[in-house]
């Protein structure tokens, strides 16, 4: 038996992952057990249950991989702290602590983390090999084109490469400062969100802008070549020497001062919202046929935080440049503890790798702890919520779906938590997509977010060409890409209607005009960040599908994640129960138990509901 573990750390979203003999035994972020927010901090929670995952000690893993080389990092921030100096000192001196602390002494916080008791080699891999690693080896592919996109990680931003059998091969670079991500998030900061996590709000922003400053992009800020690669002109940004993304040109540029946070949004952000997303996709797509050709591959698989944009990848599967996508679910850092462990068994100890084409080994991305009834019972009783347990199965998807199918809102705890940032059917909240209030419900008194944000559906996989425009048998089973519904199910807009949708300043008000049969999902232009759900992935999941269906002739639910705004997913049957006292959900279903908001023991009153709400920071 060989048993790695993997781990990322120090610079968002930390993780562990354990891979014993190939088969992905383990994978989880440490915020889901910390409650922090993308903590960045060494994950000891994350592998104390990776390990407890695998039956093992410290003692037992024969491999540590780590997903980045440190000292390659520090010299990245050397190189580019003389180049600027001495501009950008606060920042330095800022970053120095931890990295003297910390940071460079990554064997010996490894060996520490894991009580000093393991002998195992400990690895580094280079940033964009676990990125690389992570997409292709659990894939389903013998062989495909690979792309990772990203902020930075040691100096790469973006690699392409192929991967063939048990090898993974990086050809081509795009090195920092010059970065699609950070690109990105430097608009994302100009709109008034929060870098490295509010990327995918100014995602959902985008379709209720026009991209008009898309030339001035291209023209100012980017040289874009013809085969995807580019350079930044960075006399319009300050991350390489300040502490913000920005700076006076750049306003300038675009009209004024950066969005303050929960500030009213403009036409103008919502434009540039739009711009900076289609310049995206143009990168992509550019970079897309840059590797089809240079390949000759008929499959691409991606990693990287940019590879969450989900948007961009559904154009790139619809323009058909490759026959299939295949992307890592846990595609930012997070997902570098994973690939690091996959990098060493595969690409180091040249162990045999063999696929179908057809399944992956990422398991549905349920890699996470689950909870048994002991355990939920023991919760409940603590909590003096009986609830009603059902010992048939069929009988408690049938109740859950009725109560969907009313217009409740039912929190979803089921199976192993996902690894990534998507709730896919363990950790889920759920609500009937054709209710015309549902969003507005769910954003407004449920998540307490934005009102402009979308919510995603997940559909029977055999249902989801009939109302997605995809083809038969597509699979989207991580929500990573978008489609648009299909115009039969479309709800003609009358004038008022579109002038609503072209014109009025209230987001709250375009967002409630009916746009088709399940506007829950539907997004103001028509598109639907989409979820595949099949029987051998998630079979309860699936099943519940299945039961809405037979009562509503729906095949389609609404999924967000079980968090409010600023929280982390939650893990344990502990936090699910704080989340559904603390909103107004209107059932909790744990495992066989269902607990309706009726029946509690005790209903939180406001200031317990604030004094949840704000152990998180909003982002």
């Amino acid at each position: 038996m060989t048993a790695i573990l993997g781990i990322s750390a120090f610079y968002h979203d930390s993780a562990a992952a354990l891979v014993i003999d190939g088969e992905i035994v383990a994978a989880a972020q440490e915020e889901r057990f910390t409650r922090k927010k993308h903590d960045p901090d060494f994950p000891h929670h994350a592998i104390a249950y990776c390990l407890r995952a695998g039956g093992l000690g410290p003692s037992d893993i024969d491999y540590v991989a780590f997903y980045d080389k440190p000292l390659t990092k520090f010299e990245r921030l050397l190189e580019t702290y003389l180049a600027y100096a001495p501009a950008g000192f606060r920042s330095f001196r800022l970053a120095m602590p931890l990295w003297l602390k910390d940071k460079l002494h990554m064997r010996r916080m490894i060996r520490r983390g894991l009580d000093g008791s393991t002998r195992a080699r400990i690895v580094f891999t280079d940033h964009h090999e676990s990125h690389a690693a992570s997409a292709f080896f659990p894939s389903p592919y013998e062989e495909a084109a690979i792309l990772t996109l990203d902020g930075v990680g040691e100096w790469s931003t973006a690699t392409l490469g192929v991967g063939r059998g048990n090898r993974i091969e990086l050809t081509d670079q795009i090195q920092f400062p010059h970065s699609l991500g950070l690109l990105y998030s430097a608009f994302t900061y100009y709109c008034g969100f929060k870098v490295n996590s509010g990327e995918y709000k100014l995602m959902g922003l985008a379709p209720y802008g026009r991209p008009i400053y898309h030339d001035v992009i291209l023209e100012r800020l980017m040289d874009l070549k013809p085969d995807g690669s580019f350079w930044l002109n960075m006399d319009y940004f300050q991350y390489c020497q300040g502490l913000t993304m920005t700076n006076r040109r750049f306003h300038d540029l675009f009209g004024g001062p950066p969005r303050a946070p929960e500030s009213m949004l403009e036409q103008r952000h919502m434009d540039l919202a739009a711009s900076i997303q289609t310049v995206t996709e143009e990168v992509m797509l550019r970079i897309g046929r840059h590797l089809r050709q240079r390949t000759g591959l008929p499959h691409l698989v991606l990693a990287g935080g940019v590879a969450l944009n989900c948007v961009a990848n559904g154009k790139l599967l619809r323009e058909g440049t490759f026959d299939d996508l295949w992307i890592q679910p846990a595609a930012g850092d997070a997902g570098g503890a994973l690939g690091a462990a996959l990098f060493v068994w595969y690409q180091l100890l040249g162990r045999a790798r063999s696929r179908d084409g057809v399944h992956d080994i990422q398991q549905g991305s349920f890699l996470g702890p689950r909870y048994d009834h002991a355990e939920i019972a023991r919760v409940l009783r603590e909590q003096g919520a009986a609830g009603h347990h059902f010992e048939d199965e069929a009988e408690l998807l049938d109740h859950v779906a009725e109560l969907l199918a009313d217009g409740k809102v039912v929190g979803w705890f089921h199976g192993r938590m996902e690894f990534g940032p998507r709730a896919l059917g363990a950790r889920s909240i759920l609500g009937d997509p054709r209710n015309t209030q549902m969003q507005a419900t769910m954003n407004l008194k449920i998540k307490f977010r934005e009102s402009f944000r979308p919510f995603a559906p997940c559909v029977l996989q055999e249902f989801a060409h009939d109302w997605f425009e995809v083809r038969p048998g597509q699979e989207s089973p991580y929500m990573l890409l978008v489609a648009p519904v299909r115009p039969e199910h479309r709800t003609p807009i009358d004038p008022e209607q579109a002038r609503i949708m072209q014109d009025d300043p209230d987001l709250r008000n375009r967002v409630n005009v009916v746009r088709s049969e399940v506007p829950a999902i539907t997004h103001v232009d028509y598109s639907a960040r989409l979820q595949t759900v099949d029987a051998g992935r998630n079979p309860r999941f699936h099943r519940l599908l299945e039961a809405f269906y037979r009562q509503t002739g729906c095949p389609i639910l609404v999924n967000t994640s079980f968090n409010v705004r600023g929280e982390p997913i939650v893990c344990t049957p502990q936090d699910a129960y704080r989340c559904f006292l603390a909103t107004d959900m209107d059932a909790l279903v744990l495992e066989d138990t269902v607990i309706h908001k009726g029946e509690v023991a005790r209903e939180i009153d406001q200031a317990e509901r604030q004094q949840y709400l704000a152990q998180f920071q909003l982002d």
